[in-house]
């Protein structure tokens, strides 16, 4: 079975707070799906799917935020959580389940307070007894990529910066964006350290807030009346260790993820006009357009500090939004701000300084868990009908 033109996302909302004290993660989660139902023109009693990820509340999660948002018509729901690509992986499972039969709208729900509140601890994976004393957390376990990826392909600091820069350039339109001013490559590289090779104006930024799409049917698509976006391909997978027989921290598990999803859509890479990249750190971004096959192994570092991410200028447009380096990332899973941008940019409803002309196929793409060590890969392409 192939989801490709099957499933359509009608519907989507960012929820404008950056900084949220006065509001529950609760509230967040039912104060966006209001949202991204309002944009499609339906109400929460359309609702027969739910799909959300650890970051609601509880240990049941779609069940406990289902109740809470009072979605009593529901015959399909999803749980996945693989971190921060729990939400492109969703859009794919929606789209799935859509075209199967078991759901014709699905709500897809993301909320975290991260910057007021401290996350909840999440459970270690089968090796914490024995990792957890090395002081392992996701600074220095991406920095680790990051040192790597210069030793074997001589990628330098100021390489990395340029996914910096050019998502400041982007975010400086974005009158929401938690950092909104233009950084330079000296700015980046010269901002502390926070664990060799990273300075802190390599990782992302913290923010509350959170997301929601809606996935449906063709036909019920077409009778909304709004611009008709369609998934056309989608992919998953993993990478881990393997119990040391695979401990090359320079890829990651887009290189399957992607090729699956372009296979599925029929689509070649020279199509995509935009890309939304998950940035949880620089080198995240440098990797996984690598693995995604947009340069060569290696190659990536060059790729973005020819400035082929800045829209206007660049080959691949990328995170016009500000992304998380620079907008919003709001807990860990904050990858559904890439399907929300994409589907901004296939509209043509994103900010018309960072607009790509005639965008017609666009692509999200998240990796959640330890970059390069254990983590989920999943990607998404999209196209403008």
């Amino acid at each position: 079975m192939t989801i490709k033109g099957k499933a359509y996302i009608a519907g989507i909302y960012e929820h404008p707070t950056r900084h949220a004290p006065d509001k529950s993660t609760p509230q967040l989660h039912a104060e966006v799906a209001k949202g991204a139902l309002a944009d499609a023109g339906l109400t929460i009693r359309d609702v027969d799917g739910y799909f959300c990820s650890g970051d609601a509340p509880g240990i049941l999660n779609s069940l406990v935020m289902a109740d809470y948002l009072g979605l009593n018509k529901l015959k399909h729901f999803d749980s996945t959580d693989v971190g921060g690509s729990s939400y492109i992986a969703h859009v794919g499972h929606a789209a799935e389940a859509i075209a199967a039969g078991k759901c014709s709208i699905a709500l897809i729900t993301l909320a975290g307070k991260p910057r007021t509140e401290k996350p909840p601890v999440r459970p270690g994976g089968p090796e914490i007894a024995f990792e957890a004393a090395l002081g392992g957390g996701p600074v220095n376990t991406y920095a680790m990529c990051a040192m790597r990826h210069m030793h074997e392909y001589g990628t330098t600091s100021a390489q990395l910066a340029w996914v910096k820069v050019a998502a400041s350039h982007h975010a400086q339109h974005n009158e929401l964006a938690f950092l909104r001013k233009v950084v330079t490559v000296d700015d980046v590289v010269n901002s502390p350290m926070i664990s060799d090779p990273l300075h802190r104006d390599d990782c992302c930024v913290v923010t509350d807030g959170g997301g929601a799409i809606i996935v449906t049917t063709p036909e019920i698509a077409r009778s909304l009346k709004r611009p008709l976006v369609q998934v056309i391909g989608h992919g998953e997978s993993q990478k881990g260790q393997y119990g040391g027989k695979d401990i090359d921290l320079t890829h990651s598990g887009a290189v399957r993820s992607g090729p699956a999803a372009f296979a599925e859509a029929g689509v070649a890479h020279k199509d995509i006009k935009y890309a939304s990249i998950y940035d949880s750190f620089t080198i995240t971004v440098v990797m996984q357009l690598e693995d995604l096959g947009f340069c060569k192994k290696g190659d990536g570092g060059k790729f973005v500090s020819d400035g082929n991410l800045i829209s206007g200028i660049g080959k691949l447009p990328f995170n016009t939004d500000g992304g998380g380096m620079c907008n919003n990332h709001p807990i860990n899973r904050g990858g559904i701000t890439k399907v929300i941008e994409a589907v901004r940019q296939l509209r043509g409803e994103a900010h018309p300084k960072v607009q790509v002309p005639n965008c017609d196929i666009a692509l999200a793409h998240g990796t959640g868990g330890s970059l390069g060590i254990r983590h989920g890969s999943a990607t998404c392409i999209l196209e403008r009908v």
